[in-house]
């Protein structure tokens, strides 16, 4: 037995090492995209300038094993790859090996060995890398388009943390309050790079930000955008309305603005409608007008017949337009009052009537009937109509790719293009209870996919335009689609063929429309073949004497004294 006790205890070991060639190790952690420094060094000062080698796997007896770069002491003078890099001070013996863009594949050991002059010599270092998959990097988000209630946003992926995307998380929220309240939905397609919400309010301001997932885990939050859609015309009257007869021939309207969600922007001004009271409703378009700033909520009607009941309707309005008027109130002029010293200077009431229509009809100001606009209004559609039938586009064919949540995804099928290219498909949708008015998307010639999101769980109705240079297409088929949670999603399809763009928007405005005018001509049909097959029979009975008929498995069987071509 060898008994060795103190320093001979430190000193045996250290002649083993050196002359088993021992190896100092460590272990290293890194994340795959990022880059990596393995540290080697050795004494310049004692040794001079050495040769170096950097290998893959375990440091044999001499050499690198797999040799992925190799220095002279002073430059570079192999590598297997430009990832590898002495990024160091050679001449200062920093022999430090830098891997780029790390993958998971570059895990494993690396070893580093100095050349030092004479046997068992050379300055071994071995280090265990391992190289994990990380979260996805943050997306970059761009809005694309914002329209009164919708807005298009499109990301740009990063890079993916060494795992392959599976999906999107958008986050959308009134500016005005907190992230907890945002809308969040997932986008489980990780080849969507392009997204369009919908069913906003007009004029507000939202924030909106995006995450990406691998099965790693969820990306760091992308940059903010800060997103305020456009204006709209309002959507409610204004309120409070009251009318007092000033005299004879004037009346003060004062009323109160609409209310403040329902007026989709800043209000410009007001539009004050005012005409005669008939009860028979014989001119319905003689209305006169009056436009006001949005500063004053109040204004005298003059010029009035005396005596006469007038109608009165307000109109709030933004850039947008003029939203829905208001309930229309009643109210008379006072009694004029006739006296000796006014007699010569008052004109008749028939003169005065027939003057003030005289100043209205050439005054600019009058307000211009809806009978004459809506007759000029046909003749210019019914011209553009004519003249552009054989060459604007077919509608398209919509599908419904999927609804999970309220996520929507669709695609759709171009027709014909007519007699030019498409430039753009128009999306029309509203909810089963509102107009077509606003909610309109536009996408590019080139595009035949969209995601959409909906900010509120309800029933939508859809329908899509072509156009080119010429025209409007009809509309295609129209969606029904019920957007919310797993098991309460229900689509409905119905094609149309209405007669022009106009008539197609507004296929969607009753459901039940269209089920009448499949159901009605089917009817029909059926009732023109039971009367005539009725017809026929009686005629050959009469002919025959003698016909037997019943029904078997759905189909009518005859049997009669002769044959029954004739039928």
């Amino acid at each position: 037995m060898i008994t060795l006790r103190g320093g001979r205890l430190s000193l045996c070991c250290s002649l083993l090492c050196l002359l088993l060639g021992c190896v100092s190790s460590e272990a290293i952690i890194a994340t795959v995209g990022t880059d990596v420094t393995l540290i080697c060094n050795y004494d310049v000062q004692t040794y001079g300038k050495l040769s170096v080698c950097w290998g893959r796997g375990a440091i044999p007896s001499r050499g690198c094993a797999s040799e992925v770069i190799r220095s002279d002491g002073t430059t570079v003078s192999s590598k297997l790859s430009d990832r590898y890099l002495l990024s160091g001070n050679l001449d200062e013996g920093d022999v430090s090996l830098t891997i780029t863009q790390l993958v998971e594949s570059d895990s494993g050991m690396y070893g580093c060995r100095v050349e030092i002059p004479g046997w068992f010599n050379d300055h071994k270092h071995q280090l265990m890398l391992t190289v994990v998959a990380a979260p996805p990097n943050p997306l970059k988000v761009e809005t694309r388009e914002v329209r009164e209630r919708s807005v298009t946003v499109r990301w740009t992926s990063a890079f993916d943390g060494g795992r392959p995307i599976t999906s999107y998380r958008v986050n959308i929220k009134n500016k005005q309050e907190s992230w907890n309240s945002a809308l969040s939905t997932e986008i489980t397609n990780p080849e969507v790079i392009q997204v369009t919400i919908f069913d906003l309010r007009p004029a507000m301001a939202y924030n909106l930000c995006m995450f990406a997932a691998n099965s790693v885990g969820m990306s760091a939050s992308s940059n903010v955008l800060t997103i305020t859609t456009k204006e709209a015309a309002p959507e409610g009257p204004p309120l409070d309305i009251y009318l007092k007869a000033l005299s004879s021939r004037m009346i003060i309207v004062t009323w109160k603005p609409p209310r403040p969600e329902l007026r989709n922007g800043v209000l410009r001004g007001y539009k004050i409608l005012y005409r005669e009271y008939d009860p028979a409703d014989k001119q319905p378009n003689s209305w006169l007008y009056r436009s006001v700033t949005a500063t004053r909520e109040s204004t005298v009607l003059t010029d009035l017949e005396p005596s006469t009941k007038y109608r009165v309707v307000i109109q709030a309005k933004t850039n947008a337009g003029f939203g829905p008027t208001s309930t229309d109130l009643l109210c008379s002029t006072m009694d004029e009052v006739h006296t000796t010293t006014k007699v010569a200077s008052v004109e008749s009431p028939s003169t005065a009537a027939t003057k003030r229509r005289q100043d209205i009809s050439s005054s600019p100001a009058a307000y211009t009937t809806t009978t004459v606009e809506s007759s000029t209004a046909s003749t210019v559609w019914t011209q553009s109509t004519t003249s552009i039938m054989s060459v604007h586009p077919d509608p398209p064919v919509v599908k419904l790719k999927a609804v999970r949540g309220n996520t929507i995804t669709l695609s759709w099928t171009p027709g014909s293009q007519g007699g030019s290219p498409i430039t753009r498909f128009l999306l029309k949708y509203k909810a089963l209870d509102a107009p077509w008015d606003y909610t309109r998307i536009d996408f590019s010639p080139n595009q035949t996919e969209a995601t959409l999101i909906e900010m509120h769980n309800s029933t939508y109705i859809i329908c899509m335009f072509a156009m080119n240079s010429q025209g409007t297409s009809e509309a295609s088929n129209v969606l029904t689609i019920t957007a919310g949670e797993a098991g309460q999603q229900r689509v409905d399809v119905v094609f149309t063929t209405p007669s022009d763009t106009r008539a197609a928007a507004a296929v969607g405005e009753s459901h039940n429309s269209h089920l009448a005018a499949i159901v009605m001509p089917l009817v029909l049909v059926v009732l023109i073949v039971v009367i005539v097959t009725t017809w026929q029979l009686r005629r050959i009975k009469r002919k025959q004497g003698s016909l037997s008929m019943w029904v078997t498995n759905g189909a009518i069987r005859i049997r009669g004294s002769e044959s029954l071509q004739e039928l």
